[in-house]
């Protein structure tokens, strides 16, 4: 693997992007925002959220490949040996049977790092359950806290999907730090880890934090970036945070299927 310069830090590091929704998407657009090629690898018979993927795949590029095929599986490992990390939020166990697993992997390419987020972890009595953030902060209890504070009668999530969001962010850092060792590693996180680590965070006044009104796009209007699409102009958040020397964001809109 040969990372990248100094204006793109993760240039020249390739990403196979496997996963859906917002904690996995999220995770390939922080690492295509410091410069890796990230390709999505989409199966052609599962559905999606276009305005998730609108907001959660600029800058990546796109393949179609049904892994549970011999045909996809030779194609997705074509990819494999010309990568640097592969990222996916399946449920535990699933690439396992399909005899693409974290092992199966290594053997294909020994210095891949492998980058695994799902609900609840692969270890201990929940461990390769399904699961969602709003389903997680109820399993959790911050739902359940939420309701006590908000005094209502029915769970009471936090106002933003904030356990995908944190889960997509650690696992970028997890496959950065990976690559920084020197690759040949596995990463895990989890949504439930995510909430315990925001749980042992601490708690400011409830009736502070719910009386919190909503920002309005004029409020963060110098936080967002508006740019061309297939689909229009979209908005969306910059990248955030800043490195001395670095230019960070995404190379181009998110793919048109």
């Amino acid at each position: 693997m040969s990372a990248g310069s100094a204006a793109r830090p993760l240039s020249g590091i390739r990403v196979l992007d496997l996963t859906r929704i917002i904690a996995g998407p999220n995770a390939g657009r922080v690492l295509a925002g410091y410069g890796a090629n990230v390709t999505m690898v989409r199966s052609p018979l599962l559905p999606t959220i276009r305005g998730l993927d609108l907001d959660l795949n600029v800058g990546k590029a796109l393949r179609f490949l049904d892994l549970r095929s011999e045909a996809g599986r030779a194609a997705f490992l074509d990819l494999v040996r010309e990568a640097d990390i592969v990222l996916q939020s399946y449920r535990p166990g699933a690439l396992e049977a399909l005899g693409l697993g974290p092992a199966d992997l290594a053997a294909v390419k020994p210095n891949l790092v492998y980058v695994s987020i799902s609900a609840y972890g692969s270890e201990g009595p929940w461990g390769g359950r399904r699961g969602f953030d709003s389903l997680v902060q109820m399993a959790v209890g911050i739902a359940e806290e939420g309701m006590r504070a908000a005094g209502s009668e029915r769970p009471v999530p936090l106002p933003a999907q904030v356990l995908d969001h944190g889960a997509g962010w650690l696992a970028a850092a997890g496959a950065i730090e990976a690559l920084r060792r020197g690759g040949g590693l596995a990463v895990d996180v989890s949504l439930a880890g995510v909430g315990r680590a925001l749980d042992a965070l601490g708690r400011l006044d409830p009736a502070v934090g719910l009386a919190v009104a909503d920002p309005t796009l004029s409020d963060v209007d110098d936080l967002l970036l508006r740019a061309p699409s297939a689909a229009g102009v979209l908005t969306r958040v910059r990248f955030p945070g800043s490195v001395a020397g670095a230019t960070l964001g995404w190379s181009g809109p998110p793919p048109h299927e």
